[in-house]
């Protein structure tokens, strides 16, 4: 199962958060059993149509996801996923 990584600004939200192995073979299947462990984190990440919102980026591996519109690139079993929440200000 691919290890789910959270950076330290998503905590805020969720101070629970900790790494865990999720099932699924795409971003939207392992963004969609989070809510399981941590209900509602799945609709802070993506939008009303399942997009990844502006505000956040994911990394499967070093490289980040490519579709973020429907969220479909491939997960392995051994893939390592960050979920991070942007950060701006000045």
């Amino acid at each position: 199962m691919p290890i789910v990584n959270f950076t330290a600004a998503l905590k805020r939200f969720y101070p629970d958060l900790h790494p865990l192995s999720i099932e699924g073979q795409t971003v939207a299947e392992v963004l969609n059993q989070l809510n399981q462990p941590y209900p509602g984190i799945t609709d802070y990440l993506v939008d009303e149509q399942g997009a990844l919102r502006h505000h956040i980026n994911i990394f499967i591996g070093e490289k980040m996801i490519v579709d973020r519109d429907n969220l479909s690139d491939s997960t392995l079993n051994n893939d390592e996923i960050l979920i991070f929440q942007a950060l701006s200000g000045g």
